[in-house]
């Protein structure tokens, strides 16, 4: 499926959260002209005004129905175009343990976008600060899944310590460790001048994942796509090899990243397919949503190697070495000189600069997969030192 589609049942699912939403948590009519300005509060809270957020700020009735009416459709729709692009290598009993859960956003994303795991027996902890958030989650979830989910989730109230890597409460070890838009309430209070201060909080980062995870687990973090969070996921990255684990996507080889301060590995997309009801209330919230972008990392400690999954894992390493001679596309399409446009790319050969048509470079997604052709004498670019490789 290209980047950036949907497909039909997605799609389908994504159009009706509005009215499911609405049914699931009615505003009582005396509060609705007050949702607009509640969301655009709350956008305040989490961008330019996170000094006066408090911790607990989704239990402030108002701005926990602002998040479920606006952030949580949207965000559903940011991790529905990303899911079906990870190789979420997830069996029957398996756990999942999703660490800043909120109204269980990774739960409810998997749920629409892998229909295959829909009859899949799963074991879910479902881990947040917020218990208003949680009980939220539970319900809408179970509006989502007309009640007939077989997926076994465990909502956990806990306060997680992000800068000391600690949680209390003890939980199964996970296949599978999500942390979707959590590092960033803790690293966005770090300078973006202070790269030690990110390296370390990128370091713990690590250590919580890994210590909830089995040995041969899979750990996702998805991030606000700005280049504080592009940076400490590339920290994050380098990292986890000292906790025996490799990065598995968007990255297409295990080498540093070659990315430096000046460019950040990103994911940028239209949302013109967005609910209608959706755009209305950003409009009116005054936050008109044009493109969805995010940061992310997908590692993985192991290859499960069961009777069932030989032929599975022997047709994921033949897909990782075919990765290895391709180019992820990891930024914006911009205008070069000679009426060529360019993306930047990122491959075992470092940093690349795909250029060509702009036709042809819109038409080149981002978080695709090319195979671009070098220059013989592997020139290039002066500006950002990045490899320059054509798309055919």
């Amino acid at each position: 499926m290209p980047a950036g589609t949907l497909p039909p049942e997605t799609r389908n699912i994504l159009d009706t959260l509005p009215s499911l939403i609405k049914k699931t948590f009615p505003i009582p009519g005396r509060f609705r002209s007050a949702l607009p300005s509640d969301i655009a509060e709350l956008s305040r809270l989490l961008t330019n005004g996170r000094g006066d957020r408090t911790l607990s700020y989704l239990g402030r009735p108002n701005l926990l129905s602002a998040y479920l009416h606006y952030f949580l459709p949207w965000n559903l729709y940011r991790l529905c175009l990303l899911i079906p692009h990870l190789d979420l290598c997830l069996s029957q009993n398996d756990t999942i343990t999703d660490i800043g859960c909120g109204p269980l956003t990774l739960a409810s994303a998997l749920w629409i976008a892998r229909p295959d795991l829909r009859k899949v027996p799963l074991e879910f902890f479902c881990i947040d600060r917020s218990s208003p958030a949680l009980e939220a989650g539970n319900k809408f979830f179970a509006s989502l899944s007309e009640g007939k989910s077989i997926w076994n989730i465990h909502p956990v109230r806990e306060d997680i310590d992000f800068r000391q890597a600690k949680i209390t409460r003890k939980v199964k070890p996970a296949s599978l460790v999500c942390a979707v838009n959590v590092f960033n309430e803790t690293y966005e209070t770090i300078s973006h001048n202070n790269t030690e201060g990110l390296r370390r909080m990128a370091a713990n980062a690590a250590r919580l994942l890994r210590g909830l995870s089995s040995d041969n687990a899979s750990i996702l973090t998805v991030e606000p796509g700005v280049p504080q969070a592009g940076h400490f996921i590339s920290y994050l990255r380098a990292t986890l090899p000292e906790l025996g684990l490799t990065p598995a996507s968007p990255c297409t080889h295990t080498d540093p990243c070659p990315l430096t301060k000046k460019r950040w590995c990103h994911f940028a997309f239209e949302a013109p397919d967005a609910p209608k009801e959706l755009l209305r209330l950003s409009s009116a919230a005054g936050l008109p949503k044009e493109r969805l972008v995010f940061s992310f990392l997908l590692a993985k400690a192991g290859e499960k190697t069961s009777s069932a999954k030989t032929k599975a894992a022997e047709n994921r390493v033949s897909a990782a070495k075919t990765k290895e001679k391709q180019t992820r596309v990891i930024s914006d399409a911009f205008p070069l000189p000679d009426n060529l446009y360019g993306r930047y790319g990122c491959c075992s050969r470092g940093l690349v600069l795909l250029t060509g048509e702009k036709s042809r470079i819109e038409r080149t997604a981002s978080l695709s997969l090319v195979t671009p052709v070098f220059a013989a004498d592997r020139t290039r670019d002066k500006k950002s030192g990045a490899l320059i490789a054509e798309v055919p």
